[in-house]
């Protein structure tokens, strides 16, 4: 029985130090940005998970009374470096005050408020009645329904009927979108900025108060390896990546309207990512709506714990948050993500 104990004390043990190597270097190389690989890239979206984790560590390092020689205190440093850097990469989502002013539902004009629900519905998906049903609870004025293939549309079809402006483009790819809405769309366009069967929807939507913004549906490509879908792997490198990547495109779209803009989407990116920083850095009309609110995680759905927010609504200064939530799971790998704007 001693033995057991024994052993099972030395297995704990050296497994904290190689979750502790493996935390710290994967902490440092998450900070290599100008670097696009797809392996680096996808550093920065276990923070969370790699921030408890340390933590966890860092407390079952004080409680076996760890010696203070010069490898425990090299591992102890690391650990503590790692925490501070995943920290610092969240803290604007988590501590920081909100980057987009809020509102009070009671204190605006509904007529000039927008109420938009993103949903990325997997396209194996096919309990498409559990997703009508979250639709119709949150009852939005817009959804965004993200890797429809011929199947989704012909399931949202009924949608029609109380959401009559539509923009649809079917793919049997997991890039295929479907935009419904209770307002009127004019100047829609469907581009294809980087791959030709992943489209960006660019729209101009009318308020009931005939005020109007401009609408960017976005699902760019995923930054991991894919033999089944299209990925951005292979993606242009060096100096032209900043202007050739899709969200970045959109976001110089952005720059040139007169409209007050509003950019929702599966981004494929965390909230704190390579991509998003690149898309804020090149245009600062835009603010991330997530900033001083929280994470708020919309995937994995299918897991309690690997979890990180990928999907994304950012706004120009005209636009003000009303409500913000992540709503319930659909049967889908992604929550749905809810917001109601104000458009000043």
């Amino acid at each position: 029985m001693d033995k057991t104990y024994s052993n099972l004390r030395k297995g704990a043990f050296y497994t904290a130090i190689v979750l502790s190597v493996l935390i710290i270097i994967s902490s440092v190389l998450s900070l290599i940005y100008d670097i696009p690989r797809w392996y680096l890239k996808v550093l920065d979206f276990p923070r969370m998970i790699q921030f408890i984790l340390s933590i966890i560590i860092l407390i079952y390092f004080v409680i076996i009374k760890l010696r203070w020689n010069r490898p425990a205190i090299l591992l102890l440093t690391g650990l503590i470096s790692a925490v501070l850097i995943q920290l610092s990469v969240m803290a604007p989502y988590l501590l920081w005050s909100t980057e987009v002013e809020s509102v009070e539902a009671a204190s605006v004009d509904e007529k000039n408020t927008v109420s938009i629900l993103l949903g990325n519905v997997l396209i194996d998906n096919k309990n498409s009645a559990k997703f009508l049903e979250v639709i119709e609870k949150a009852d939005p004025d817009m959804i965004l329904a993200m890797e429809v293939d011929d199947w989704w549309v012909g399931e949202l079809e009924g949608l029609k009927e109380e959401y009559p402006h539509t923009m649809i483009e079917p793919y049997d790819n997991a890039y295929g979108m479907a935009l419904y809405s209770k307002f009127p769309l004019t100047k829609s366009e469907s581009k294809h900025l980087n791959l030709s069967k992943v489209p960006s929807f660019h729209t101009l939507v009318t308020l009931p108060s005939g005020k109007i913004f401009k609408f960017y549906g976005v699902h760019p490509v995923a930054p991991v390896p894919s033999d089944k879908y299209p990925d951005n792997v292979g993606e242009i490198t060096g100096e032209d990546q900043k202007k050739e990547m899709g969200l970045l495109k959109v976001a110089n779209f952005v720059m040139k309207d007169e409209y007050p803009s509003l950019v929702g989407g599966d981004f494929n990116d965390v909230a704190w990512g390579r991509t998003e920083r690149l898309f804020g850095e090149d245009n600062t009309k835009l603010k991330d709506v997530r900033i001083g609110r929280g994470l708020y995680s919309t995937f994995n759905a299918k897991s309690y714990f690997f979890r990180w927010p990928l999907d994304h609504f950012y706004v120009t200064k005209e636009i003000s948050v009303v409500e913000f939530e992540r709503l319930e799971s659909f049967e889908s790998d992604h929550f749905p993500l809810y917001g109601k704007f104000l458009i000043k």
